[in-house]
């Protein structure tokens, strides 16, 4: 049923309870002790999920909401692109409720009704979500009147998550992420508590108010870095901030900050001064990265822009190449999503930015490098292996992680091969250094190939860095 039909809301809910019957347990990190008790494990898990379902880059994967299975359901062109990706936002956020409702030991309940509730809660409609709690104690249904108004008001926010203006800010995931983290801390809260309490859930939803705002702030710096926006620019950047939906007092705020940014370079140190949160530095880092690549390059503005926000939030430089490598990770994983947006589209200049700068961190440790890597012994054999094309096996691959994290421990520079989604530049760290640096057990001719082949020396199961996104 398509958005903008009475009922969908409904529809969707009930075909996402269905699901749920049917679907595998919630996976939780296995760090944590079994011990441990069902809202630890619930919290565990929205850490997880909100990353590896994609809700952190604003496009849920297929495994989070199915966007390419819905659409081949219906046939091509049955929805737009918008629709596709908002129902897709939807059902991931349903599916992670009721993944909490499990792990935080609920009780069985009208899970169809109580995730309306949740869902009132996302659009700030605070009375919608106390009515509907009342009747389900009286043992009631909601009525269609409050169906009708939470659908109502994920209408209007499916708009506001149709795309990003072309000469606006990429607010999109950061807006989004803001909200699932939100509507998930909800979602433990209520189930592990078995009730709504009304003044934590406006305290969720200011708290999620306030980081879209600094998102803004951050990233209209970031828009005004090389050149001072035209006016097109700014009014597509004021109307973000329009749609947002920003507390009156909070958006006022917001909007005479953004107009000064426009006129003047803004203090970032003054902008995150109150952020000490991990997790909000980590977001607004996050943030910042992929608007600096939607275009499909970053200026040396914007790279002095993004030093100065590190250092701002006192993030060190091997976790912004974490941060970078985990968003190449998911794009290179999640092609088939379809990505309304452009991030997406930069993806593969992530990459080639990737192996530039690590190329420049190789040519300066070159020798530290050899050194280290010819002490090892074994870790020497595989590299060689590996830059002739040859295939490594899945124990090989293990062993050359574990030695080039040794590596990485010794030479600081290289420390990002220890970072999550390293794997994606190991194989292929001998064909990132400039051949002629190379000593000869790397330069040694590849192995004969059959006449069948193309004799570009493939063969191996990785793919090269430069298709990392």
């Amino acid at each position: 049923m398509h958005l903008g039909k009475a009922g969908w809301l409904s529809s969707l809910l009930e075909e996402s309870v269905a699901l749920h019957v049917r679907a595998p347990g919630p996976v939780v990190s296995s760090d944590l002790p079994e011990s441990s008790s069902g809202r630890a494990r619930a919290r565990a898990y929205l850490r997880r999920m909100l990353r590896a379902s994609g809700l952190l880059y604003g496009t849920p994967a297929e495994g989070g909401g199915g966007l390419s299975a819905e659409g081949a359901s219906e046939g091509p062109g049955a929805r737009a692109p918008e629709e596709l990706l908002f129902r897709a936002v939807v059902r991931t956020l349903a599916r992670m409720a009721l993944d909490m409702a499990q792990l935080a030991g609920a009780p069985p309940g009208p899970r169809r009704e109580q995730l309306l509730l949740l869902f009132a809660i996302l659009t700030g409609q605070l009375d919608e979500a106390q009515a509907i709690e009342e009747k389900l104690r009286q043992g009631h249904e909601a009525p269609r009147r409050l169906w009708g108004k939470v659908e109502d008001a994920l209408e209007r926010r499916a708009l506001s998550l149709s795309g990003d203006p072309a000469y606006g800010l990429v607010l999109h995931n950061g807006a989004l992420y803001a909200d699932a983290h939100m509507f998930g801390r909800q979602a433990l809260d209520y189930f592990a508590r078995g009730g709504l309490n009304r003044d934590m859930a406006r305290r969720r939803i200011d708290f999620a108010a306030r980081q879209k705002a600094l998102l803004v702030e951050v990233l209209t710096g970031l828009a005004c870095v090389d050149r001072q926006p035209t006016f097109s620019a700014r009014r597509a950047i004021l109307r973000q901030v329009e749609d947002l939906g920003l507390p009156d007092a909070l958006e006022a705020e917001l909007r005479a900050a953004v107009r000064e940014s426009f006129e003047r370079r803004h203090s970032l140190s003054a902008a995150v001064k109150g952020v000490r949160s991990v997790d909000l530095r980590r977001f607004i880092l996050e943030q910042t990265l992929l608007a600096s690549l939607v275009d499909g390059r970053r200026s040396r503005g914007e790279r002095a822009f993004i030093e100065r926000l590190t250092q701002a939030l006192r993030v060190p430089e091997s976790t912004v190449h974490q941060l970078e490598l985990e968003v190449a990770e998911f794009y290179a994983k999640n092609r088939s999503v379809v990505d309304v947006f452009t991030v997406s589209s930069a993806a593969n200049l992530m990459g080639e930015d990737l192996v530039s700068g690590m190329q420049d961190a190789l040519e300066r440790n070159f020798y530290r490098l050899m050194q280290e890597v010819r002490e090892t012994g074994e870790l020497y054999h595989l590299l060689t292996k590996a830059a002739r094309g040859q295939k490594l096996s899945t124990e090989e691959r293990q062993r050359m992680r574990a030695q080039l994290i040794d590596v990485a421990k010794a030479i600081p520079a290289l420390a990002i091969f220890a970072a999550p989604g390293g794997m994606l530049l190991l194989v292929a760290l001998a064909k990132v250094l400039p051949f002629n640096l190379l000593p000869s057990a790397f330069q040694d001719e590849p192995a004969p190939v059959s006449p069948d082949e193309d004799g570009t020396g493939g063969g191996g199961d990785e793919p090269p860095v430069r298709k990392v996104g």
